[in-house]
């Protein structure tokens, strides 16, 4: 049996799309970037509708497709991001990064932080070389954010799992219009304080969007974010703003 017939009957995993070559979905390594389907939260501006509201609906990867293809580009793309949707609802997810890792690429995992013994889990076991975690609000209008009944007290135990874990992380927040202002900022700040890296991410409308109202929604302005990031350098040490 070859190694890619083996991963492909090991990992019970549906993969919904992939990105071969990513420069930016992985800080300081061309990568390719997975996706995987369904998501815990219901986000309004989140830009993968059908990823997280029909996943089925979408042609699926297996992993033996991915592997070969990592296997035959390896000598210029020796990373793999996988995002989603929610990565970690995967019930396959750890044998694949273990599968990745045997191979030998470093794996970055995107994650909303809703379950943190995965993350414990993945990090016990050195699976990871990156994480990224959304933060989609102050304590107070999680709910809102994510338009749904969060856990709370789940994504603080993810945000201290991967505060202090040794793996590079960032911790991130699309600044949503209407929803985000200066002020919930300082209140992330306090939510997040001590961590290492912060990012502030644009807004960017889209025509695939959760709730098709929030199209119409024009981002704050870039000096807006510069001003929200200088009043976070009290809590975190690093604070970047993406566009």
């Amino acid at each position: 049996m070859t190694a890619i017939a083996c991963f492909k009957e090991m990992i019970p995993i549906a993969i919904r799309g992939i990105q071969q070559t990513s420069l930016v979905d992985f800080p300081g390594e061309v990568c390719t970037t997975v996706f995987l389907g369904g998501c815990n939260f219901r986000c309004p501006w989140c830009h993968n509708a059908d990823l997280v509201l029909r996943p089925a609906t979408l042609p699926e990867v297996s992993p033996a497709e991915v592997l070969n293809l990592l296997l035959r580009r390896r000598s210029w793309v020796q990373a793999v991001c996988i995002t989603g949707g929610e990565p970690t609802l995967a019930p396959g997810l750890e044998e694949f990064i273990r599968s990745l890792k045997s191979h030998g690429f470093k794996v970055k995992l995107d994650t909303n932080g809703s379950q943190p013994d995965v993350i414990a889990r993945l990090l016990a076991g050195d699976l990871l070389d990156y994480v990224a975690m959304d933060i989609k609000a102050p304590p107070e209008k999680y709910d809102l954010l994510t338009g749904t009944r969060a856990n709370l007290e789940a994504v603080k135990e993810s945000i201290a799992l991967i505060k202090n874990s040794r793996v590079a992380y960032e911790f991130r927040t699309t600044v949503v219009p209407g929803l985000l202002m200066e002020e919930d900022f300082l209140a992330i700040g306090r939510l997040l304080r001590g961590a290492r890296r912060y990012v502030l991410q644009q807004y960017q409308p889209a025509g695939t969007l959760l709730d098709a109202d929030f199209q119409a929604l024009r981002p704050y302005p870039g000096a807006t974010l510069q001003s929200m990031a200088q009043k976070l350098h009290p809590f975190i040490h690093k604070v970047d703003v993406r566009n």
